[in-house]
């Protein structure tokens, strides 16, 4: 699980390294996953210590695997003394906080030069570790965050309020008191985005890493072949199944594309789909498992912390949009596997339900603990705790049962030094986990932390109320209009933003406005951010997950990137169901729910066949045009709209069946 939302892409491909230094990765990362499951499991630690630590660690780590000059070229030593100055920058960032807590909390406010001088090295380093493992975006938005705090007439930089708009300018802010709020406060870097993913992303991601080392992830794909192979466009189908399935723990698009879409995608090519849509729909349906329960990335722990709403509430009114997301992605892939008549696999090719679940069934009961903890409202970070340790007991007793009673009978004795080596290649797999989790967890930890940068500025200058002012202004107070700025501010942001941090920074510019000017419900309010936080992995010119898919496809990654947009239309259409419907999300008497339910999947399902021209036939233009006024209708806030919107898009849909029926009877 690399990155809740999207994996660092930029400088993700990591450099070369000599022994020493792996070793050193290695320690670090261990280290660091052995003292998060401490804080989960064993001993719960104080919010300063706790985060201080689990981002000094975070930091350390970048700095060893991204080196200052890039991945593929040598250190030098001018490289190495920049990374050991970061990375010295990195120990005194968390320790002068665990070493002098108490002292700072005692003068709060009142900081003595010390403090100021620590706060400006904690926050370039932070800004430094973010541009090596997130990206340059990442840290070009922070600087300017801090810019934009220092601008003002009592600011460090009067001359630079002199050219912010007028609904920007603010009084400006010292040194001191910047510093003050970024890195000796609750509400800059050590805020919450860091504190969710210290306390509960980080156990999840190990948690993912565990499950990818035990070969979760090939059980899973190979459950969903069996499951939908023999259909038309079987691996299709079966890629959406697995993203589903596979997504909703890993919390990346973009590692889903590349663990899955290297199965599924080269599936796709040979059934007949073009390679851009082969690497499209994988795309789509990895970008899906970013809003599937019970992870949904790092946006589950984020929106209930934000929303101060129990975690699993979140989890449960999250269920159906995510049903319906993959529900359009499924009906396109069909669709065009109809259009251009596609057979499903050969029963030969596809590996068997029983077999799969023979080998692979103790993958589920990780999950099975998982779900059923969440459900007794367990802490979040005491249930991955648990979860990981029953995926290494289970793997364990499987094992063990193998060694004790199959392996005789295939000739393999139980001895002293076969025993001893499975102990050492277990141990070797637990090492393995622990430092794939820490390095998975670099990207999204860092982002969290400059995130909380970005939000400190916010808090401290009321940029956030500036911003909802804006919002009513250019939207004249229409509803949609602003909920097509969010979308559009979205996408902006998501082109030098992962999508953890893109949503914190757009929940605190546009949460008030949305809630408080316009009515949105808190909770809807959140999700439909959230949802749109995610089109960055596949709306061009920055389709981050399409890219991947591309990649591994052979195909242009524009042209990828197109359909990937092309099959997520879910991820804009259903959150602006969410809030035209608000009843699906805060509840309502049941018939109410029902009725919402089916004229939603009705929607979207005719939106996807009146994109593709095709159903159980070929749709006329003027059907599909029709169509988009009948959509419209279920989506506007009045019974009788939707019941003549749902009427209409019936009555079509009906229509097209019965002239497939008749098309069979005269080729018949």
């Amino acid at each position: 699980m690399s990155e809740t939302g999207n994996s660092p892409i930029v400088p993700g491909s990591q450099a070369p390294h000599s022994r020493p230094v792996l070793w050193l990765i290695t320690l670090v990362a261990v280290v660091l996953s052995l003292f998060q499951l401490y804080s989960a499991g064993i001993e719960p630690l104080g919010l300063f210590y706790q985060r201080s630590i689990h981002l000094a660690l975070i930091m350390m780590l970048a700095f060893l695997m991204f080196p200052v000059f890039g991945p593929g070229r040598p250190r030098g030593a001018i490289g190495w003394l920049v990374d050991v100055l970061f990375f010295a920058g990195a120990v005194i960032t968390g320790g002068y906080l665990v070493l002098y807590l108490d002292e700072i909390i005692n003068r709060a406010g009142f900081w003595t030069q010390t403090d100021i001088m620590i706060g400006c090295i904690a926050t370039v380093t932070v800004l430094e570790a973010s541009r090596r493992a997130v990206g340059l975006g990442m840290t070009i938005i922070g600087l300017l965050a801090i810019l934009y705090a220092f601008a003002g007439a009592r600011g460090e930089l009067p001359w630079l309020g002199e050219w912010l708009p007028g609904i920007l300018e603010h009084r400006g802010y010292s040194l001191d008191r910047l510093v003050g709020q970024l890195y000796l406060g609750q509400e800059g870097i050590f805020g919450l985005p860091i504190g969710v993913a210290a306390t509960y992303i980080f156990t999840f991601v190990l948690f993912g890493a565990f499950l990818e080392i035990t070969g979760a992830g090939k059980f899973f794909i190979d459950l969903a072949y069996a499951a939908t192979g023999r259909q038309r466009g079987g691996p299709a189908k079966a890629a959406v199944i697995a993203s589903a399935g596979m997504g909703s723990i890993s919390g990346s698009a973009i590692a889903n594309v590349v663990t899955t879409g290297a199965f599924t995608i080269p599936l796709m090519k040979r059934l007949g789909y073009r390679p851009h849509q082969a690497g499209g729909i994988e795309a789509a349906a990895s970008t899906g498992g970013q809003i599937m329960p019970p992870l949904m990335g790092a946006g589950a722990f984020l929106i209930a912390e934000y929303t101060r709403m129990p975690y699993l509430e979140v989890v449960k009114v999250s269920i159906l949009p995510a049903v319906m997301y993959f529900g359009t992605v499924y009906l396109f892939v069909h669709i065009i596997a109809l259009k251009q008549g596609m057979q499903g696999m050969s029963r030969d090719e596809l590996p068997k339900v029983r077999d799969v679940m023979g080998t692979g069934w103790h993958f589920l009961l990780p999950l099975a603990v998982l779900i059923w903890l969440l459900a007794i409202n367990l802490s979040p970070s005491r249930v991955g705790y648990y979860a990981i340790l029953t995926i290494l007991l289970v793997t364990a007793l499987r094992f063990i049962i193998w060694m004790v009673f199959v392996g005789p009978r295939k000739g393999q004795p139980v001895t002293a030094s076969a025993v001893m080596l499975a102990v050492r290649n277990g141990a070797l797999k637990v090492l393995e986990g622990l430092e794939l989790g820490a390095r998975n967890a670099v990207a999204v930890s860092m982002a969290c932390a400059v995130a909380g940068i970005i939000v400190g500025v916010v808090g401290l200058t009321g940029l956030g109320l500036k911003f909802s002012a804006m919002m009513m202004a250019f939207s004249n107070g229409h509803l949609l209009l602003a909920l097509v700025m969010v979308l559009l501010a979205s996408l902006v942001l998501g082109m030098g933003l992962p999508v953890t941090a893109s949503y914190i920074v757009l929940i605190v510019l546009v949460g008030p406005a949305l809630t408080a000017e316009f009515g949105v419900p808190l909770l809807i309010a959140h999700l439909v951010v959230f949802w749109y936080s995610q089109d960055s992995n596949v709306t061009p010119p920055i389709a981050l997950a399409g890219f991947a898919g591309a990649a591994i496809a052979g195909s242009k990654p524009m042209d990828t990137g197109f359909q990937a947009w092309k099959f997520a239309k879910g991820l804009y259409l259903i959150p602006l169901f969410m809030v035209y419907n608000p009843e699906i999300i805060t509840g309502g008497p049941v018939p109410l729910l029902v009725w919402t339910a089916l004229t939603g999947f009705l929607a979207l399902g005719a939106f996807a066949a009146a994109l593709e021209g095709y159903l159980f036939t070929r749709m006329s233009w003027p059907v599909r045009v029709i169509l988009a006024p009948a959509m419209v209708a279920v989506f506007y806030p009045s019974l009788v709209a939707e019941m003549v919107g749902a009427a209409v898009m019936l009555a079509l849909i009906v229509g097209n069946w019965l002239a497939s029926r008749r098309e069979v009877a005269v080729a018949g």
